[in-house]
């Protein structure tokens, strides 16, 4: 399973459904961190059928200074990694992960929780999270293979230099309007690395929102689900 699948059969063929049971002829796409590199990628093949973009702290340029899980893939012998691994297993992604703040993520963050235990509503949430954050899947090995050479290792994206199948990835080609959505305290896609966009696409309606937050808090805090959902509808209302 490589990316030419993910992007030329599952995304396409989703949105190709999408639009037929819409009756319409391009549709809204909001992709998120990886998956929103990859609907640039999608964008950028199939502008046509792509209405207005939103991507939310996701990763243009992969080489900037403050990038360190770029700095750590880099030392990866990535070809020997899914040689020998096959599928990359969602525990070895999320220990990666978790390696890039190790205090506060794998010990602040639970002598926090001595705060909240006698608060239920905060403690549940507090366990559904913890469950959301370790439910990872594992990535296709080839898939992994490409986007960690291509996208980590030697940029080509903000290069014009990623193929998918036999098709070549230019981020001028996406036209639509896009709303680029980013974390301020993001540690694991820097501010700067979202930002890159607007020097490289080709859209002339385009709009980012920085919100207060973290990767993650951008989706589960209170103050994100009272700012983030609504700032994204009213963007998109307004086209």
């Amino acid at each position: 399973m490589s990316l030419t699948d993910y992007i030329h059969r599952y995304i396409d063929h989703c949105v190709d459904a999408l639009r037929e049971r819409c009756g319409q002829d391009a549709i809204n796409l909001l992709g998120v961190c990886q998956g929103g590199t990859l609907s640039l990628c999608f964008s950028s093949l199939y502008p046509e059928k792509i209405r207005n973009l939103v991507t939310m702290v996701t990763p243009v340029d992969f080489h900037t200074p403050d990038n360190l899980l770029t700095h750590l893939i880099r030392h990866v012998n990535v070809d020997l990694l899914v040689d020998t691994l096959g599928n990359l297993p969602g525990q070895l992604l999320n220990f990666t992960f978790l390696s890039l703040s190790p205090f506060r993520l794998a010990g602040q963050k639970y002598v926090d929780l001595t705060d909240i235990l006698d608060d239920a509503q905060a403690l549940r949430n507090f366990l559904r999270m913890e469950k959301w954050i370790f439910d990872s899947p594992d990535q296709a090995g080839e898939a992994f293979r490409q986007f960690a050479k291509d996208f980590f290792q030697q940029n080509k994206l903000i290069k014009g230099e990623v193929n998918i199948g036999d098709r070549q990835v230019n981020l001028g080609n996406i036209v639509m309007p896009v709303l680029n959505v980013y974390a301020a305290q993001d540690h694991l896609v820097p501010p700067a690395a979202s930002k890159a966009l607007a020097s490289c696409c080709g859209s002339r309606d385009y709009t980012e929102f920085s919100f207060q937050g973290g990767h993650i808090g951008i989706y589960v805090s209170g103050r994100a689900q009272r700012e983030v959902p609504p700032a994204v509808a009213a963007w998109l209302l307004a086209r």
